[in-house]
């Protein structure tokens, strides 16, 4: 029987944003992590857990601290002597963003070194989320050691939400990441792609057919595409939700992420997918009006509240 919790599985990195000449704003922020920040601002008193493996330099250190100073645990993730987070820079051009990153020997990559510890993290949880990215960063043993553990919490009553995320620099090529998205959409719940993703790696023609070919493996799927409609399919239905435009959006990093907190949050406080989607769409509109990943919590709760 699952719990109340909600683990978030991955690779959360030290950021730097917000240059002003030399200097930069230095944060923490991930996929995964940034859609855990906001499903836990929205969850309510639900316990957040942010599943990865973590160094012990002062960085690591100050990145627990950071987690544990906003209710987020890291339960028995392993904590690595010798090891350290991996780092990214933003680079704005505009509102758009690029990135640079230095994670080769992050410690994130062995969040799947200790199989019992993992187990331990994602049992009695009510949601499990991991992303394309996270399966990207592991070796072959370990994304077998992950799956394995997802599908188990899933047999236990675990809701499992997936977002294939694809970024084509972190595989070993196309056909590589073809193979491991499926396999993880077979364990899958709730589906969140992203279409340029799906268009990239599957060749679909449109957002119809990325729900279409997913819909096959998992009962409820949302189709992000930036500005355009999402598109929901679940329950038989297919349905279209209008996103937010912005007319000028400080920075877009983290939009999809958090649109995926603000999906899952309302899915789990009872809201139909429709609805679901609507809130979504109103907490990514709000995150790309501040600067980097996260949002503080109040900014999250009144958009998701409308």
């Amino acid at each position: 029987m699952a719990g109340n919790g909600v683990a978030s599985i991955g690779e959360c990195m030290l950021e730097l944003s917000g240059q002003t000449g030399p200097n930069w704003r230095m944060g923490f922020a991930g996929d995964t992590f940034n859609t855990l920040w906001a499903l836990h601002a929205l969850s309510g008193d639900r316990p957040a857990t942010y599943v990865s493996a973590f160094g012990d330099d002062p960085f690591s250190q100050g990145q627990i601290a950071f987690f544990a100073e906003n209710g987020i645990g890291i339960g028995s993730s392993p904590v690595i002597p010798g090891a350290r987070p991996g780092l990214y820079a933003i680079t704005l051009n505009g509102a758009e963003r690029s990135f640079t990153y230095w994670r080769g020997d992050a410690a994130a990559r062995q969040l799947a070194s200790d199989p019992a510890a993992l187990l331990k993290n994602l049992e009695n949880q009510s949601l499990v989320y991991l992303s394309g990215i996270t399966l990207a960063i592991l070796d072959d043993a370990a994304r077998a050691a992950l799956l394995a553990a997802v599908a188990k919490a899933r047999a236990a009553g675990s809701t499992v939400a997936f977002d294939p995320n694809y970024r084509p620099r972190l595989w070993r090529g196309r056909e590589d990441a073809q193979a491991v998205i499926v396999e993880a959409l077979a364990v899958t719940d709730i589906a969140l792609p992203t279409f340029p993703d799906e268009q990239m790696l599957f060749d679909d023609k449109a957002p119809r057919a990325t729900a279409d070919r997913i819909g096959q493996l998992v009962g409820e799927v949302v189709v992000k595409n930036g500005e355009a409609p999402a598109l929901i399919a679940a329950n038989g239905t297919l349905r279209e939700s209008a996103a937010i435009h912005v007319a000028a959006p400080v920075d877009t990093t983290g939009a999809g992420d958090s649109f995926n907190g603000g999906y899952l949050a309302a899915r789990l406080a009872g809201h139909d997918p429709l609805e679901a989607a609507r809130r979504a769409h109103r907490v990514a509109a709000a995150v790309v009006q501040v600067r980097g990943a996260l949002a503080p919590f109040e900014t999250l709760r009144a958009a998701f509240e409308g």
